[in-house]
């Protein structure tokens, strides 16, 4: 399994934003990326418990508006929003903390399809501590890697989930996509206003934690 880096890292939009989430301060990282698929392919790929395995990871639950799902070995939610074939909303429980993930989608023409997906999570303590220490790419990059899988499932319609490839995830090939993917995401937290110095030694935190030389970022996707 070989992916071609800087395709995948360049077909990304990063932005991080202000969010106020019910009634609260928030900060909302964002991910979009086009897909060269129809927009009810694109709605089944990621709604399917059947093909959600083939990108991304091992799901099961209620999956329907109000129920509950969980992904193997990571989060777990509530389906908070269901609109076919355009909006999905869950809630992310992950180590003992909730935020929040929207993905929309948009239908570009008959044979292409934009995906934003927003994480969003109020700005707590635990959570500022968090992203001083890693910053946006934290879960900026785990989303790289799930949008990464879903692209070469839609592109293929073939099973490729990286992630779950622990041979690729010992490759110089993965590596090096985690590496320009923390890179990536310091440069949306600098343009978010972001002291440099700062987003740089967080982004070098998240890369050693990427590639296997450091400790304590959590995988986003």
């Amino acid at each position: 399994m070989q992916f071609d880096v800087a395709r995948h890292i360049g077909a990304v939009t990063r932005e991080v934003a202000s969010r106020e989430h019910e009634g609260k301060p928030a900060r909302a990282v964002i991910a979009a990326r086009s897909f060269p698929t129809a927009i009810d392919d694109a709605w089944d790929a990621l709604t399917s418990a059947e093909r959600i395995p083939r990108w991304f990871m091992p799901i099961e639950g209620d999956l329907r508006l109000g129920g509950r799902y969980q992904l193997q070995g990571n989060a777990g939610g509530t389906i908070t929003e269901c609109e076919p074939p355009r909006r999905l909303a869950v809630t992310w429980e992950f180590g003992g903390q909730t935020s929040w993930v929207y993905v929309t989608l948009t239908s570009e023409d008959a044979e292409s399809t934009r995906l934003e997906l927003e994480h969003v999570a109020l700005l707590e303590d635990e959570y500022l501590k968090f992203w001083d220490q890693f910053g946006p790419g934290a879960v900026g990059v785990g989303w790289d890697l799930s949008v990464l899988g879903l692209a070469a499932h839609l592109e293929t319609g073939e099973s490729v989930a990286p992630e779950a490839s622990k041979e690729w995830t010992a490759s110089d090939n993965y590596r090096d996509f985690a590496a320009k993917s923390s890179s990536a995401w310091r440069e949306a937290s600098i343009a978010f206003g972001t002291n440099p110095e700062a987003a740089g030694e967080a982004a070098d935190r998240t890369t050693a934690f990427y590639t296997g030389t450091g400790e304590g970022a959590e995988s986003g996707g």
